[in-house]
């Protein structure tokens, strides 16, 4: 499926590596004909830093204006490569506290000089303003940051506190793409949702709206090079999904060139052990005068495209 949502570079992100040009030539080399460039929204508060911005000496004040660059290269991009990859300009949210969803909904109501945001794909990365995929030690901070002297009591709060902040994103923001559904199982991989009390039935209410308005729920490959079996979702939130009538897309949430397509072998694997038989994809909006994206279902069979073949051997 020669399609990813969701990427990064180190020119715009600490924790990437790489150029945004380079990452863009690593698609084109793995033989992408869609790819979604999309750097993390700014961050309000100088508590919200991450280590390594703090020792770079980063402010919040900077990551706007890193993102707003971004914007203007990656509209570049965009132009100079038309003839070999489309490229998609979107946002990953965060929602740590209201000022991010805040912030992001004033972000996308301005047009930065014809240089639009295109698409968003719709994360959540903190639990009680805290990081749940930084590291280990600190997800199990988030954990217990709500007090109680039983660990499945905390984990219980964690996770449905992680679901309604996602649904409040997902409601604020509607985005086109729901990254990484089950972030929040990134160290416990076969937790089981339905063993804490009332956290499935946020998983389907989320599910549902997400259906309802028409998002499309990634099948994140990141998740193979974090120790998991599967892609993001676990198989219990895919098979819901196919249920319920979600639509599928894929992503390699790449963090450098060195990651564009890593693992995306790995996928076919999964998604037909699990019966999916439909994916779906964003495109750019050509009717639109003011950009945008709509979404498209893979004509065929995507098991049979001669992408997988090409990723395979690179």
């Amino acid at each position: 499926m020669p399609h990813s949502h969701h990427s990064h570079s180190g020119q715009f992100c600490a924790h990437a590596k790489g150029t945004l040009e380079e990452v863009v030539r690593a698609a084109i080399q793995k033989g992408f004909r869609t790819y979604g460039l999309s750097e993390h929204c700014p961050r309000y508060r100088e508590q919200d830093l991450y280590p390594e911005e703090i020792e770079e000496h980063v402010s919040c004040s900077a990551l706007t204006d890193t993102y707003e660059r971004f914007l203007n290269e990656a509209h570049r991009l965009r132009e100079l490569y038309a003839s070999s990859i489309d490229l998609l300009v979107g946002i990953e949210t965060e929602y740590i506290t209201e000022l991010d969803l805040q912030g992001t909904s004033q972000l996308l109501t301005r047009n930065l000089h014809g240089r639009n945001i295109e698409y968003i794909v719709g994360s959540v990365h903190h639990v009680n303003e805290i990081p749940i995929d930084f590291d280990e030690p600190t997800f199990e901070r988030a954990v217990s940051s709500f007090g109680a002297e039983d660990v499945h009591e905390n984990m219980t709060s964690l996770l449905s506190t992680y679901f309604d902040n996602q649904y409040e994103m997902m409601t604020r923001l509607k985005p086109q793409v729901i990254g990484h559904f089950d972030l929040c199982r990134l160290y416990k991989p076969h937790l089981k949702f339905e063993e804490y009390e009332g956290v499935w039935d946020r998983v389907k209410r989320n599910v549902e709206f997400g259906v309802q308005y028409g998002a499309l729920f990634e099948l994140n490959a990141a998740a193979f090079r974090k120790g998991w079996g599967t892609a993001y979702p676990g198989p219990d939130v895919l098979k819901l999904l196919m249920k319920s009538g979600g639509r599928l897309c894929l992503s390699d949430d790449s963090h450098g060139p060195q990651v564009v397509g890593l693992n995306y072998h790995r996928l076919p694997a999964y998604l037909q052990s699990m019966g999916v038989k439909e994916l779906w994809y964003l495109k750019r909006d050509a009717v639109s005068e003011i950009g945008g994206v709509e979404v498209c279902r893979y004509p065929g069979d995507w098991a049979s495209d001669p992408f997988w073949t090409k990723i395979q051997s690179s």
